[in-house]
């Protein structure tokens, strides 16, 4: 019984994550082309004018930042609908193992550690999706970094573009194996979103377990058949709020994975970000990332808790 549970575990949210994936890849290319230094609006200094008695030096202001649908609009038409589809490949390679790892990581810790603290205690909760994040992030970076590599490619229509294999012996000639874990601290600093994320998530659970209690007391269904649709309601508010506090972490990490950056480290990174294009640069993409992250996030959640009741 063990053993199949934790096969559950580890193969249900294989499903849901690669469709998600798929359908959802367009917003990812656009995220992180948003997020990149390729788009960094700084303002323009023009030379410097003589005027009678005085030295002005006029400043061009700041270009607004494109949205999402411009973006996807530029894209289409400048290098084609394939571009839409970068990183793809290694998206599905690594969107399997990423999700087994994290909820195989989640769900035995958590398992441990409610023999040793209070049983689905937040402190539980942390704790195991703290792990989760961290073990989850080291083992699959090699994979994202080659995504986000691919993704930051832009091409003509009709040229061909490598593909993930070309981007990944690239990268090792160029930059050896540590190349591999570039933004890595970056992703362990984003496990504070995972964190915030099934904090939330686990207390809306337990409102809605009780919620079902009180209201159909009669009902002989198992205390873990809940609505598949408070479910998704439920990952969706804490996936949203997880996101909308932690989300520096995503603009950082792709400056840290883009090829022969000036980006060496998490804080010179932020500094420099906020230094030179203001504290908003931070957020660059992230409705983007919503719209990409919050249904699939809402889908996965929900299918996994049915398939594993199941």
């Amino acid at each position: 019984m063990a053993q199949r549970s934790f096969l559950n575990v580890l193969l249900c949210p294989r499903c849901g994550g690669t469709a998600g994936a798929i359908l959802t890849c367009p917003l990812e290319v656009v995220k992180t082309r948003l997020q990149s230094s390729q788009l960094a609006l700084r303002p323009l200094c023009l030379p410097e004018i003589q005027l009678p008695g005085m030295s002005v030096r006029l400043v061009n202001p700041t270009p607004p930042s494109p949205g999402v649908l411009q973006l996807l609009r530029a894209i289409l038409e400048k290098e084609g609908m394939r571009s839409l589809f970068r990183g793809l490949g290694p998206n599905l390679a690594g969107v399997a193992p990423s999700r087994a790892i994290y909820f195989a990581a989640y769900s035995g810790v958590k398992e441990r550690l409610n023999t040793v603290l209070v049983p689905e205690s937040k402190k539980v909760h942390m704790l195991a999706a703290a792990c989760a994040g961290i073990s989850s992030a080291t083992l699959t970076n090699p994979i994202w970094l080659v995504k986000t590599r691919m993704q930051l490619q832009a091409r003509v229509k009709g040229e061909t573009a490598s593909n993930a294999l070309q981007c990944a012996m690239h990268v090792y000639r160029t930059e050896g194996l540590r190349g591999f874990y570039r933004g890595v601290t970056a992703s362990y600093a984003g496990v504070s979103e995972t964190i915030i994320h099934f904090v939330i998530y686990e207390a809306l659970k337990q409102e809605l377990r009780n919620s079902q209690h009180s209201h159909s007391p009669a009902l002989t269904l198992p205390p873990n058949n809940h609505d598949f649709f408070g479910l998704m309601g439920a990952a969706a508010v804490s996936k949203t709020c997880a996101t909308c506090i932690a989300y520096p972490h995503e603009v950082i990490r792709t400056r840290l994975r883009e090829e022969g950056s000036r980006y060496r480290s998490f804080t010179q990174t932020l500094q420099l970000v906020v230094r030179e294009e203001g504290p908003l640069a931070l957020y660059r993409g992230l409705l983007a990332h919503l719209i990409r992250q919050i249904p699939n996030a809402a889908i996965m959640m929900a299918t996994y808790e049915v398939i594993v009741h199941l």
